[in-house]
């Protein structure tokens, strides 16, 4: 039988860097012995995780089998999950959280999970909050750091936002990481979107450049669900929940007014996810608009043409658009950027209600056109209890990834299972509605919606 060899450029790229060998006992074996006392003899309790395990990248049979008949070895993650050996001292940790970008539901609840696990499973006391991101590792903010204990996290999960405060914009590497080492802080978990996370990556360089021994530990928080290897973010799910609550009302709104349009502007810069899910979870959308889908408003077939034959014959519609849609309509305009070097957005909910106003007046027809940006109320939603059980793990995890020395990675679900992502590679690109992927096929089916781009 041929053995498997490995994928070297498969590999490489995925694997976890770690701060050295881990030695120290983890104080979970105490617990798990106790509580292998209290159960049948015949039955062996273990949870813990070994970094020989692994999660296939693609666990389609097809390329498993392909990669085989080349005798090599398929790419895959390594398991997150508690280590037998850790490499911190409990006693010695002094870890800090922080939050970076902007609100997501369940940011209070990864902090709580983060929280609880160093204190009562690893016995870690000294857990400080950094306070609006990256500004609070920057002296000339002023920022005081906040003590953290299951104390003072104890109620957070029941409220939206974080209780630690977050920033945008890009601060000096070297001044974060100089303000890590004057704290003697040896663990920092960043929670956040693409441009934390590189935030994160360019501290655990720098870390690397100066020969330290600090974990740096991304959690990704992205509302938008637009993080690559990473299947799901945390808020995702709760977002959608309520977006799919504003689709119904902008649909009774419709409804109840001849010639009645419900235009709902939702989340997505650069991805459709939450505009596509929310769609597809209410049914009520006739019209869908996402970045990855190009439309035209005018012309035969295209927006304005396919609203008014919806109107003629049903007297009613529903249009859902993503923040990050139809930014060609603005190719004349000046580029802004947010203080985090991202490319603003022009507003294309005010630009459509606009244009589809002009329309019908210009055609002589009256419409009763409501117009909804929900935007602000769902990023600060509490968590679901969906998303609260998700944080929950993904707390965990991130504690037990710093605590076995793993570094500039993050924590992510793939496949169902929990895994180390390097942050490089989780960074590299958007991830995207795929045009012709499952989920926008559904919303096809589900809508009815047509090509959106003019005839000839």
């Amino acid at each position: 039988m041929t053995k498997a060899t490995p994928n070297p450029e498969a590999d490489n790229q995925l694997v976890i860097e770690t701060l050295g060998p881990t030695k120290i006992d983890n104080p979970l074996l105490a617990k798990a012995a106790s509580a292998a006392n209290r159960i049948a003899e015949n039955i062996a309790w273990d949870a813990f995780t070994d970094d020989s395990q692994r999660i296939l990248m693609d666990a389609t049979l097809a390329s498993v089998e392909n990669l085989a008949a080349d005798s090599q070895r398929p790419a895959s993650f390594e398991q997150a999950g508690a280590r037998r050996k850790i490499y911190f001292d409990p006693s010695k940790v002094r870890a800090g959280i922080l939050t970076a970008g902007g609100l997501c539901p369940g940011l209070n609840d990864v902090i709580r999970s983060l929280v609880m696990t160093l204190f009562y499973r690893y016995g870690v006391q000294n857990i400080q909050g950094i306070r609006y991101g990256y500004q609070g590792l920057i002296p000339s903010y002023g920022h005081a750091l906040v003590t953290l204990n299951p104390s003072t996290v104890a109620e957070i999960h029941q409220f939206g936002g974080t209780m630690l405060g977050s920033s945008r914009g890009n601060q000096s590497v070297e001044e974060l990481v100089d303000s890590l080492e004057r704290l003697n802080m040896n663990i920092l978990f960043c929670i956040g979107g693409d441009g934390t996370l590189k935030g994160a990556l360019y501290i655990s360089q720098e870390i690397r450049e100066r020969g330290l021994k600090i974990s740096v530990i991304g959690i990704p928080k992205t509302i938008d669900n637009d993080i690559s290897l990473v299947s799901r973010s945390f808020g995702f799910e709760t977002a959608v929940a309520v977006a799919t609550e504003v689709i119904r009302s902008a649909h009774t709104e419709a409804l109840g007014a001849p010639w009645g349009v419900g235009l709902v502007k939702l989340m997505g810069r650069d991805s459709g996810f939450i505009a596509a899910t929310a769609a597809l979870a209410r049914g009520d959308a006739n019209f869908v608009l996402i970045p990855e889908i190009d439309f035209d408003v005018d012309g035969p077939g295209a927006l304005l043409d396919r609203l008014y034959r919806r109107l003629s014959s049903r007297g009613h519609a529903v249009i859902v658009v993503a923040e990050g849609a139809g930014q060609k309509f603005f190719s004349d305009e000046a580029l802004e950027r947010d203080a985090s070097g991202n490319v603003l957005n022009k507003d294309i909910g005010t630009y459509l209600a606009e244009r589809i106003k002009a329309y019908f007046r210009d055609l002589g027809q009256e419409i009763n056109l409501k117009y909804i940006d929900p935007s602000y109320i769902i990023r600060s939603a509490p968590a679901n209890s969906t998303d609260q059980v998700f944080c929950s793990f993904l707390g965990q995890k991130a504690a037990h990834a710093a605590m076995a020395g793993k570094t500039n990675c993050l924590i992510g679900q793939w496949n169902d299972h929990f895994v180390h992502v390097p942050i490089a590679r989780a960074i590299e690109v958007r991830k995207k509605v795929d045009p012709m992927g499952e989920l926008w096929n559904s919303v096809l089916e589900r809508t009815g919606q047509p090509n959106l781009t003019a005839e000839g």
